[in-house]
């Protein structure tokens, strides 16, 4: 159940708020909030009030939250809405200190709506790129939707690899974890990793630990998205915690909006204090925190780490969530270095480290 926004307590500061930040679990069409979903209904000549837009961002489950994504997306018909969003988002972004940001695209739809990838991805390559965000490094993840079925995953698999030269470094997969069984989907992933690329699975979301790892066997996945079912499987978040050669990306928000904690967990009302972050940080698992939808979701990622330190995180491990951050980002070697070197030094100068 998404929670009432209104009724929220203010945020409260965290240590971590004015250090560098990189995001790695982000969605470009899941940043639509309200006001910009409102603007692109305008361009299309539907009319729409911000009442309207809340009462969609409002999820009963996991299925209510797809539908509501098919629905704000098909707001998005050219490039210039793609460019719109973008730009919205880096705006966010840069707000936040946030540096480095690995953004998910959802290509597995254009594809469905016939629209033209190149075309869309040249305005929101040019968007995140142009001077106003100078400050914000900005990578694509190319992402299948699971439902849409294997061959509409290799046709997106395909199209990372042809424009890997434009700053895409990962193929990832989402849509609704149930639908089809993971061993369809592994030949789009072979042909991605064939092809240089990262890969990247949302598992473990609403799925249960056995997805984490088919992702993990199947695909070759390095970092799962959200991965919560494995706090239903001690004994493979125990190998995942020795091994630290897979990354959990952890989304609060998300969990709690899309009912998948509540799904996890068994408990209806499950709230914030039964989420697994703080466990799976004492376990050792490698563990990112990120905002995956945060138009649809109300939130952001300073937000995100003050809900970490909600649930008893020390100044600590959120310095360490955020330098893991970096870590575990698809950069060149040499640039990883130099960016975990800045977030280092402006982690001591701040009395983190």
């Amino acid at each position: 159940m998404n929670p009432d926004v209104a009724t929220q307590p203010t945020r409260q500061p965290t240590a971590v708020d004015a250090l560098p930040k990189a995001e790695l679990h982000l969605h470009l069409e899941g940043s639509i909030r309200p006001e910009a979903a409102v603007e692109l209904a305008a361009r299309h000549g539907t009319t729409l009030t911000i009442e309207d837009v809340h009462k969609r961002y409002n999820y009963a489950n996991f299925a209510g939250f797809l539908e509501t994504f098919k629905w704000v997306t098909s707001f998005l018909r050219a490039p210039e809405d793609y460019a719109f969003i973008t730009k919205s988002l880096c705006e966010e972004l840069v707000r936040q200190n946030v540096v480095y940001a690995e953004v998910t695209v959802s290509i597995g739809v254009m594809l469905r709506r016939m629209q033209d990838i190149e075309a869309n991805f040249s305005a929101i390559r040019e968007t995140a790129q142009s001077a106003p965000y100078s400050r914000l490094r900005t990578a694509w993840i190319f992402d299948a939707t699971r439902q849409f079925g294997a061959d509409a995953a290799m046709e997106v698999a395909r199209w990372a690899s042809k424009l890997q030269h434009s700053g895409v470094v990962a193929f990832g997969m989402g849509g609704d974890e149930l639908s089809l069984p993971a061993i369809n989907f592994r030949p789009a992933f072979d042909y991605a990793r064939g092809e240089g690329l990262h890969v990247v699975c949302h598992a473990g979301e609403v799925g249960g630990p056995e997805s984490v790892r088919e992702a993990i066997e199947l695909f070759g996945s390095e970092r799962i998205g959200h991965g919560i079912a494995l706090m239903r499987d001690p004994a493979l978040a125990e190998t995942l915690a020795l091994r630290r050669n897979v990354v959990i990306e952890n989304c609060i928000t998300s969990n709690l909006c899309t009912g998948a904690l509540a799904k996890q967990t068994g408990k209806p009302g499950a709230a914030l204090a039964d989420h697994p972050l703080p466990r799976f940080l004492e376990k050792g698992l490698a563990v990112t925190l990120s905002t995956d939808d945060p138009g649809l979701f109300h939130t952001d990622l300073l937000t995100e780490y003050s809900l970490a330190a909600s649930l008893g995180l020390s100044k600590e491990q959120l310095t360490g969530l955020a330098e893991q951050s970096f870590s575990a980002a698809f950069l060149p070697p040499e640039d990883k270095r130099r960016m975990l070197d800045e977030f280092r030094a402006a982690a001591k100068s701040s009395g983190l480290l």
